[in-house]
């Protein structure tokens, strides 16, 4: 069977000869050295100056509403992983849905304005497919209305926007280290914050809030353990190579999927990609059902994602509309990307896709 991904492994004898500088020392937990080396190691690698490395993705979500002091409306996205609404319901935060943009899936910053009230506290949007948000226009609303920008960066990894780390950008920003990401440490995530005032906050939460026996704030238990930091150190020496075989698996299918009437969101200029995903568009729901179809019975497997739209979550109390978001989760289909899918598989895809629009 090919999934729409596959884990990247390192070299078996690397990993264990990198998690044996723990092993020696007993020290596999509590902030040890693999861990502090992982993140000086990320901060470098992706230009930032400050990155907490954490349990997974959805932790450091929470960790950043909580870092916010109160409650109160969050204005978000639509079209996410789940984890960006359950992270705001959870922390007993509103969830108030703006529509997205056409082009790039990404929320619509034209319409953010018109959803803030008294309320509102802070934006917590998505770089979808790791394609930056409309970052100028968000700050810009943001430092008018004093409200605190949350970037989910979850799929952001490695890209720059003008020539920065994408992570960079707002108050906050996160990003997951799962097995399914194009960096991972089997589970994992990372913080960054930006705002000086709320850096050593989040440090503290990440550790039930104290220091030996010093307490001075609530907290959880948001640390990751050496096992995972290991797993790190072990690929991020790999990632060019990583990101190189998927930019080649891209344009393949770039070039094998010519000419169809589907279509793919539009890069935002001045961004340098990170290849994490290759959603398609298909003209209907009906064409991509059939698709998907086509393609389990040839033992290849991609995945809606996302679907279905979260405004339209069956446990959230409100309702609101977001028609663009609506019609695109219903029609956007993510392809197999992965370093090491075969050009004989990508061609199969591309044949089935074809196949299926011309019985459309």
């Amino acid at each position: 069977m090919i999934n729409v991904t596959r884990t990247y492994l390192p070299d078996t004898d690397e990993y264990m000869r990198i998690l044996k500088r723990a092993w020696d020392k007993r020290w596999i937990t509590n902030n040890g050295e693999l861990l502090q080396e992982l993140e000086e190691k990320l901060k470098a690698y992706l230009g930032l100056q400050h990155l907490l490395f954490c349990g997974n993705g959805t932790i450091v979500l929470q960790m950043a509403l909580k870092a916010l002091g109160k409650t109160g409306d969050v204005i978000t996205t639509p079209f996410s992983y789940v984890a960006t609404t359950n992270a705001i319901v959870w922390e007993q935060f509103r969830p108030v849905f703006v529509d997205i943009h056409p082009d790039d899936y990404n929320i619509d910053a034209s319409k953010i304005e018109n959803a803030i009230t008294k309320d509102t506290v802070a934006i917590l949007v998505t770089h979808v497919y790791g394609n930056p948000c409309d970052i100028e226009r968000i700050e810009e609303i943001a430092k008018r209305h004093d409200l605190v920008i949350i970037y989910d960066g979850a799929h952001g990894f490695g890209v720059k926007y003008h020539g920065k780390g994408l992570l960079s950008y707002g108050d906050m920003a996160t990003c997951s280290f799962h097995a399914t990401k194009l960096f991972h440490t089997v589970e994992g995530g990372s913080i960054t914050v930006n705002k000086a005032s709320l850096q050593e906050k989040i440090y503290l939460f990440r550790q039930f809030g104290h220091i030996y026996d010093d307490y001075f704030s609530e907290g959880i238990n948001g640390k990751n353990s050496e096992f995972h930091a290991a797993m790190g150190l072990a690929i991020l020496p790999h990632m060019q190579e990583i990101i190189s075989a998927r930019r080649e698996i891209s344009e393949r299918y770039d070039r094998g999927l010519s000419g169809l009437s589907i279509s793919r969101p539009i890069p935002r200029a001045g961004t340098e990609p990170n290849y994490s995903y290759y959603p398609v568009l298909f003209e209907s729901e009906e064409i991509l059902l059939k698709t998907a179809e086509a393609l389990r019975s040839k033992q290849i497997s991609g995945r809606r994602y996302f679907y279905p739209s979260l405004n339209e979550l069956p446990f959230l109390k409100e309702k609101y509309k977001c028609p663009v978001s609506e019609d695109i989760s219903r029609r956007v289909f993510c392809l197999p990307l992965f370093p090491g899918l075969e050009s004989a598989a990508i061609d199969v895809i591309c044949t089935t896709i074809h196949e299926t629009h011309n019985k459309s």
